[in-house]
């Protein structure tokens, strides 16, 4: 589902495949895991940063709505159990990335839309490739509520309220281009090859600083104390309010997936 490389003091993780990367439990191990081979392996490597990037036409295009919807079990489908822990994972992946001992960079080379733009807003920054593809919350045209914990990503990320509207009430495309004006993207470039080196060349930069990863983590987790604060349950989860759930026995369910 996705590969880690080391190069040099990086670290670049690249979900593979030509597909749209929907963000099933599977696939969100998957990540998970090499986050957490990130960590460990970060330990004994000095200053280190991780890239993200993705193969194919999609970043990702959001949670894998058909595989919750598909629940073979009547009892589970109907209280959407397979929703409520596909969201609870990504939280858990969320959580990780923002307490990664070291700078995260998402290479958007692709669509990155609802979740799967969340994950690329849970970086500390976004490079983005400018003929193709869009950032796209795409809840509104989906007639599904936005979490509210996705929200606080979106303002935490995000400085201006009229920007805010054009992400979550008009469900805007953002291309290359405008996320840099809205201050979104931190560049712009002509094409995978130069999105996903000028991702290197920043963690490069990144690493040099030298920085203790741990500090650096702590400081992050100050930064954006209020999104791991929204990380807790606090919501019905549902198709039309997909938020998060606090109930103990979808929390077992969770680490059986």
């Amino acid at each position: 589902m996705c590969t880690l490389e080391k190069r040099d003091g990086l670290f670049i993780l690249t979900i593979s495949g030509d597909d749209e990367h929907r963000l099933n439990p599977i696939l969100i191990d998957s990540i998970q895991a090499a986050l957490h081979r990130a960590r460990i392996e970060s330990e004994s490597m000095g200053p280190t940063a991780l890239i993200t990037t993705a193969h194919g036409k999609f970043f990702s295009n959001g949670y894998d709505l058909s595989w919750a919807e598909s629940d073979p079990d009547p009892i589970q489908a109907l209280a959407q159990t397979r929703l409520k822990l596909m969201s609870k994972k990504f939280q858990f992946l969320v959580s990780d990335l923002i307490s990664l001992p070291m700078p995260t960079i998402a290479a958007v080379t692709g669509h990155a839309s609802a979740a799967g733009f969340v994950l690329a807003l849970s970086h500390d920054y976004m490079v983005m490739r400018k003929d193709r593809g869009f950032l796209y919350m795409s809840e509104l045209d989906i007639r599904m509520k936005i979490p509210s914990w996705f929200v606080q990503i979106v303002k935490s990320k995000i400085a201006s309220p009229k920007v805010w509207k054009e992400v979550i009430l008009k469900s805007t495309k953002i291309t290359a281009g405008m996320g840099l004006q809205w201050g979104i993207v931190d560049s712009a470039h002509d094409s995978v090859e130069e999105t996903v080196e000028a991702a290197a060349r920043l963690g490069t930069e990144l690493v040099k600083r030298n920085w203790d990863g741990k500090v650096y983590a702590e400081n992050r987790k100050t930064i954006f104390a209020d999104v791991m604060a929204a990380l807790k349950p606090d919501e019905t989860v549902g198709f039309g309010s997909y938020g998060d759930t606090d109930s103990d026995d979808n929390s077992k369910a969770v680490s059986r997936l």
